[in-house]
């Protein structure tokens, strides 16, 4: 019997400013804990001060001021709800990019999307299992903007998001193998996420990532009217992905040709990312024109290649984080499921937007 985990639904709206305080105040003390794990995790594996870290972070406040005021007074809002300086905030928005600095990235997760002939009903269904630091806090916020755009967002560490919009528009990400000497002072990932997932049509919303999406992450956007798109990023450049028989999937190795550079920054890590890619195709082939939520839920639960499988559980000869969440979108029914943990051994449980 599987374990029924739910999550509580932190209601906010208003300006940028006022939901990203009122986020702050009610997950204080995930917030705080997240900004204490990430700096501290970082002073300790690399022997650097705080202020070395919080230095490396405030690099990134130009671009993102430049990029998204809208976004940057959201996490002036949460810094002075969640009692923490801005740089703290910074900092965790700029996690992946201070990961990738300093080496220490443990995000690997396996997304999909399908749509049109591939599933049961025609509709479009996009997801992923989110796999970072064991540990980490999860939110989930249901957001109303003052233009009356509206969300539910699954806030990981403070920082990332999955995100799905009233306007039909779902999206899932990738962390991508990219060389620490390669990284350029870009907008933050997670912060182009946010404004992506502002937009009101999914062409706006790749467009933000085409503009300015030069970081680290695949970004998957999928639609109510049917539309999967998949978007990989590297420091100055970018390229589209198309899906193929309406299915689209991606774990964490570049599919794009001229992106492959063998960098190896992941070491034997990467072999995974191959094996769950190829495994997840498969599966879904093997239920094509039946994909359905429910198909999806047994899919994210598979072990193949445990324990650095699509279900990814605690590997201590390789650590690579966990799953920490089974996430399901449905766009045209304003739908998310979510098993908070492992989907093995925990139920996904219907939030509508």
């Amino acid at each position: 019997m599987k374990e029924r985990k739910k999550l509580e639904i932190i209601e906010c709206q208003g300006t940028s400013y006022e939901v990203g305080k009122q986020y702050g105040t009610a997950c204080k003390e995930d917030i705080r804990r997240s900004a204490y794990d990430l700096i501290s995790n970082i002073m300790k594996m690399h022997q650097v001060s705080r202020e070395d870290v919080l230095h490396n972070a405030r690099k990134y406040l130009p671009k993102l001021e430049e990029f998204d005021p809208e976004g940057l007074e959201f996490l002036r809002g949460q810094a002075e709800g969640a009692g923490l300086l801005f740089d703290e905030v910074l900092a965790l928005k700029s996690r992946f990019e201070l990961g990738i600095y300093y080496r220490s990235v443990a995000g690997l997760c396996t997304s999909f999307a399908a749509t049109g002939t591939a599933t049961k009903d025609g509709k479009t269904i996009v997801g992923e299992n989110f796999d970072l630091t064991v540990g980490m806090p999860v939110n989930l916020l249901k957001i109303k903007y003052q233009n009356g755009l509206e969300q539910l967002s699954l806030i990981f560490g403070g920082s990332c998001e999955l995100t799905l919009n009233s306007a039909g528009i779902g999206m899932a990400l990738n962390v991508m193998f990219s060389p620490p000497h390669e990284q350029q002072l870009c907008v933050p990932c997670c912060s182009v996420i946010t404004r992506a997932m502002r937009q009101k049509r999914i062409g706006d919303a790749l467009g933000v990532v085409c503009a300015s999406g030069r970081s680290i992450l695949n970004y998957l956007f999928a639609s109510a009217e049917g539309d999967i798109v998949g978007i990989e990023t590297r420091p100055g450049d970018y390229n589209v992905l198309a899906p193929e028989r309406d299915i689209l999937v991606h774990s964490n190795h570049y599919i794009t040709d001229r992106f492959k550079r063998g960098d190896g920054m992941f070491g034997l890590m990467e072999g995974d990312s191959h094996i769950r890619l190829f495994r997840i195709r498969r599966l879904m082939e093997r239920h094509y024109g039946e994909i359905t939520p429910q198909v999806m839920m047994t899919i994210l639960a598979d072990h193949n290649n445990y324990p650095n499988s699509i279900c990814a559980h605690f590997n201590p000869a390789m650590p690579r984080g966990e799953t920490l969440a089974s996430i399901i979108m449905v766009p045209a029914d304003k739908m998310m499921y979510i098993a908070y943990g492992q989907p093995c051994s925990q139920e996904y449980l219907e939030y509508k937007l």
